[in-house]
This record gives structure tokens, sequence and C-alpha cells, in this order.
């Protein structure tokens, strides 16, 4: 296989497939270099074809609250009082750009996905 931008789904197939033969290749050889061409040839396929879109900002946070086993009460630090983190996680209120920064820093957060506008509950 030529290497060349993959344009198709059988040019992407046919990649994959090259891409597992390959696998075991000794590191500085010339098939672990045309492996390493090759992932990037079908990462850069795979973004354009299927973009992920980055998550919303507060199902983001649930989710590292989540997967690091933290409560609201972690959060504290971060968002500010107990009401003022129920608040954010029910969208009542917004994130600041204070509390992004916090968030980012404290927690290795990206920015750029809590920075993201997200829809707040309207009051009733």
């Amino acid at each position: 296989m030529t290497l060349r931008p993959i344009r198709t789904k059988r040019e992407h197939q046919a990649a994959l497939r090259e891409i597992e033969t390959l696998w075991e290749a000794p590191s500085g050889s010339p098939e672990a270099d045309r492996l390493e061409v090759l992932t990037l040839l079908v990462e850069a396929y795979e973004r354009k074809q299927y973009p992920i879109e980055a998550p919303d900002p507060i199902d983001f946070l649930l989710f590292v609250m989540e997967a690091r086993a933290m409560t609201r009460k972690d959060l504290e630090p971060y968002i500010g009082s107990r009401a003022r983190v129920a608040e954010v996680l029910n969208r009542v209120r917004p994130l600041t750009l204070e509390m992004i920064r916090r968030l980012a820093s404290g927690l290795k957060l990206p920015a750029d996905v809590l920075i993201r506008g997200y829809e707040l509950k309207r009051a009733a």
C-alpha cells in the first residue's frame, strides 16, 4: 500500500488491516515507521469522518466526579459554597471564568471544555 491520505472507507479498512499486521513491529524498524505513519493517516481520516463534539461542561464535571469518586463537597474549593455547587450542577447558575480557572488548574481539567456554553434551567 502506497502511503497517501485516506479518502474512502475501503482505504480506511485496508489501513486498519495493515496496522494490525504491523502492530508488533520492532521499535526503530522500517515497519515501525510505516505503522506510525499509517496510524497518523487513520487518525486524520477518523477525525474528519467521525468528529466527536466536546461534552457539555456540566455533564463533563459530573463524569469527572464519578470517575474520580468525588462528591459535591470536593468541588467547593473550586466553585464555592455547597449551595453554589448545587446551583452550578443543577444548571441554575453558570460556571464563571474564575470557577473555570480554579477547576482547570486544581483538577487538571481542560478549560476549553469547561468554557463551552450550555443550557441553564429557567426559573419557575
